[in-house]
């Protein structure tokens, strides 16, 4: 499994002109079942994106479709990790 944090490199106003396409971006990872939740950082500096089901080099090459980074707006970390405990409400998630 995968965060990946992903950080603005240009101002709000940009960010904002290619949200429509960056969300349709998830959208479609989403639907691929790799995309698992997602969401603003707060403040708003960025976002947050779970991964699960493609190794770190797949994940590396989807986050090249995104539009915020084909215009530069934004930089990502991938960071991998092997969830091994959750509260009881949320056993579900060691199995993604």
């Amino acid at each position: 499994m995968f965060i990946v944090s992903v950080t603005y490199q240009q101002p709000l106003e940009v960010v904002d002109q290619h949200l429509a396409d960056h969300l349709a971006f998830l959208d479609r990872y989403f639907a691929a079942g790799t995309f698992i939740a997602s969401g603003r950082k707060v403040p708003r500096t960025g976002g947050i994106i779970l991964a699960t089901g493609v190794t770190k080099e797949q994940l590396a090459a989807i986050l090249q479709e995104d539009p915020f980074k084909q215009h530069g707006v934004a930089g990502y970390e991938i960071i991998e990790f092997e969830p091994n405990r959750t509260g009881p409400e949320y056993t579900w998630f060691l199995k993604l």
